[in-house]
């Protein structure tokens, strides 16, 4: 079933613009006689993604800020990873911090619900049924009306500081209830059990401190400071639901003269009560709600602003959506003065005055990085300071980064890849030889569970005997790790490094059964592990499975670095692109939730299959990658609650499709390639630093014109199969001339 578009439409987007005006938005906007079609933010719809597998949230937050402050809908189990899910009927309360589109759970902190009249004081009896129709979002600002209190709540963000305001129908017997027991469970036996030590204070009738200690994903130390515009008449806390809480649930009761306001201000920290109320003082000093939301609103419209797109307005609203998403993290967490919380739980001071956690690098090295050295190179320099801080501290690159600390999922050591894909384009923000330090740490000192490199280098492969699982995949994504360290190196000129992880970059071919064209889970005596069904998928956690979050069929293109040697270990283009038909043909059956998005094996709602419709253009056959952008366009990405296929895993999705619209994608990121496809939308323009412009033109693009016949860049024909970063920086105008007829192929 097809879940319902948000204000997408013309007569919502009026609403949308009503919306703003009441909040004051619409004067700011309105500067010059074109604000209609230069506020970007119209085309964002935060729901998009809010549906059972896309795992993302409509509240307010900054972009990449430290605060994402949003309803809850529902906390327990593996739909409720962003706490929020468009068909539920009940709202639990709103937290502060969130994570944007991803397949496990954490934050989820500080639940604040408001309500009036008699209600009950049981731990859960604050929860609300709310009004779809009086639910509203857009980048920097959510409200909703909820019924059962019968209270207006809106909220807003500055980068550290949650801005809730809250209006009363009967503003008789007014409270708030502070959950700091709260954060989302894998099951309901866990979910009163991941405090594991709350202390508050009462500073003054207006003002409640704190420091929370969580264990979910990572040991979360926060600190917070809540201001209330008034003061609190009474405070209660209420007793414990189950003896294992160490938390707090606290009631605050207030006494509002009929037609005010409650205003609430959450700054939080990972360092200290001081750092919260330093960050308090500096980004909201006063509270006038409606400037801190047209500052958001402002900034949001700015960083869209930096690419123009001509198109449907469907087309808008999925690009700037995407857009949207893709800016919620990486999470700036330091305090105003640079302070943050490390990997050792000490509080230091950052290089830079920036640390950046919320790194899902499994996922978003594919695209997500490559677009931010494109569109946000300003930022670059901190993400990779902010990553060697963290590896220099733990003792190898981040693998998943969450509030400064890791917490070990998925496979590969991705952030090898951000940083030297940084260093490839030219980024020199960063010490070069702390930065390859580490990632030679990284790819040789062994750590955790999954990274026992001496095994890795004995057999050149992580054998499946010897491992408990994952082995063919985290395999081949250390392999793709190995190659970005000798790129790094020689660029560097580290002749001994780079012939090292050069070598280790083609291990990919001890994986790979010629008798079946499959990379293969081999064991320690060099035999193929049998039986072998292509088609099984296994998961991170299933212990035996050879396969992260996929199988053979998804995992054999996993040569990102040397797309030539894998057509010649399939005997050539012929053969090799056999397979790929057939991977786009045979039809997959699987239950497993971060499996979706099929076309035949190829699974879109997961990220080992980004590339792979891309192979098509670089094995000579171009129009079939033309061909599966456009059905994934069509069929995988829609401007609605369910129009993600697969969770957006921190903008990867996001960024897929903002690359792929303008006709090209990385498919080795650290090359600094981006390989054609065919662009999806009539024109793009790339706001560059400097004043330049890159534009993207789909010269005749239709519903028949789905091929490219040829490519122009700054008037001249370009026959290359891939366009590189630095030629876009420079600027200019890449123009594809659009047909109804399959050109240009070799096989």
């Amino acid at each position: 079933m097809k879940l319902k578009t948000i204000y997408m439409n013309k007569s919502k987007r009026l609403l949308c613009k009503l919306a703003f005006a009441a909040l004051g938005l619409l004067p700011t906007m309105a500067t010059t006689a074109f604000a209609d079609t230069t506020d970007y933010t119209q085309y964002v719809n935060p729901f998009v993604g809010n549906a059972d597998n896309g795992h993302t949230f409509p509240g307010a937050c900054r972009p990449f800020g430290m605060i994402q402050t949003s309803p809850v809908t529902g906390a327990v189990g593996w739909r409720y990873c962003s706490e929020y899910v468009y068909s539920d009927s009940l709202i639990w309360g709103f937290t502060q911090t969130h994570l944007n589109g991803t397949g496990c759970m954490d934050l989820g902190d500080i639940l604040v619900m408001p309500t009036s009249g008699k209600r009950t004081r049981a731990w859960d009896g604050y929860r609300s049924r709310y009004s779809k129709q009086q639910e509203f979002a857009t980048p920097g600002y959510y409200s909703v009306y909820l019924t059962d209190a019968k209270v207006k709540a809106e909220l807003t963000a500055a980068p550290h500081v949650a801005f809730h305001r809250y209006t009363f129908d009967n503003p008789d017997s007014t409270s708030v209830f502070i959950d700091l027991q709260h954060a989302p469970a894998w099951r309901d036996e866990q979910y009163h059990s991941q405090c594991i030590s709350c202390e508050t204070k009462w500073e003054d009738a207006q003002t409640l401190t704190g420091h929370v200690r969580n264990k979910v994903w990572v040991d979360q130390d926060y600190f917070f400071v809540m201001k209330f515009n008034r003061p609190v008449v009474s405070h209660i806390q209420l007793p414990k639901a189950v003896d294992t809480e160490r938390g707090q649930r606290i009631v605050a009761t207030f006494d509002i003269p009929r037609g005010e306001q409650l205003l609430v201000k959450v700054a939080m920290s990972t360092t200290s009560v001081e750092g919260a109320r330093l960050n308090l003082e500096t980004e909201v000093p006063d509270w006038n709600f409606a400037e801190v939301t047209r500052t958001a609103h402002n900034e949001w419209n700015s960083y869209l602003s930096r690419i123009d797109v001509t198109g449907t307005d469907t087309d808008k609203q999925n690009y700037y959506t995407a857009f949207y998403h893709a800016l919620i993290q990486p999470n700036q967490i330091a305090d105003v003065d640079g302070k943050y919380r490390n990997a050792d739980n000490k509080v230091v001071c950052s290089s830079n005055g920036e640390f950046y956690s919320t790194f899902s690098c499994w996922d978003t090295y594919r695209a997500a990085h490559p677009f931010y050295t494109m569109v946000i190179p300003e930022r670059v320099d901190g993400l990779v300071n902010s990553l060697v801080e963290q590896a220099e501290v733990q003792g190898f690159l981040p693998i998943w980064g969450l509030w400064g600390k890791e917490n070990f999922c998925m496979i590969g050591n991705h952030a090898v890849s951000i940083v030297a894909e940084a260093y490839h384009k030219g980024f020199r923000g960063f010490d070069a030889e702390r930065a390859f330090n580490a990632i030679k740490r990284t790819q040789t000192v062994s750590h955790g569970e999954k990274y026992d490199w001496e095994t890795y280098m004995k057999y050149g492969y992580w054998p499946t005997d010897l491992v408990a699982s994952e082995s063919v995949s985290n395999s081949l994504e250390c392999m793709y790790d190995d190659y970005a360290a000798a790129d790094m190196a020689r660029l560097m000129g580290k002749k001994q490094d780079q012939q090292y992880f050069a070598r280790r970059a083609n291990f990919y071919k001890n994986l790979f059964d010629k008798q079946t064209n499959f990379m293969r889970p081999r064991l320690a005596d060099g035999s193929w592990r049998s039986p072998f069904n292509p088609s099984d998928v296994a998961h991170a956690e299933t212990v035996g499975g050879d396969y992260t979050e996929g199988n053979a069929w998804q995992y054999t293109w996993q040569v990102q670095h040397d797309i030539p040697g894998l057509i010649k270990l399939f005997g050539g283009q012929k053969p090799f692109l056999k397979k790929l038909d057939e991977f786009f043909t045979l039809e997959l059956i699987t239950s497993q939730n971060d499996v979706t998005g099929l076309i035949g094996q190829y699974a879109h709602g997961n990220e080992p299959s980004h590339h792979v419709a891309y192979l098509y253009a670089l094995a000579g056959r171009p129009s079939r990658t033309q061909e599966l952008i456009r059905e994934i366009f069509d069929t995988q990405y829609h401007p609605t609650v369910d129009g993600l296929c697969g969770n957006d895993d921190c903008g990867q999705m996001s960024a897929w499709y903002m690359l792929s619209a303008m006709g090209f994608y990385p498919v080795n990121p650290v090359s600094g390639e981006y390989v054609f496809g065919a662009p999806q939308m009539p024109k793009i323009v790339l706001h560059l630093p400097k004043g330049k412009t890159f534009t993207v033109v789909a010269d005749g693009i239709s519903a028949e014109n789905k091929y490219v016949d040829y490519i122009l860049l700054n008037g001249k024909k370009y026959n290359k199969t891939s366009i590189s970063h630095n030629t876009i920086m420079q600027g200019g105008t890449l123009v594809y001339k659009m047909c109804s007829t399959k050109k240009h192929d070799k096989y």
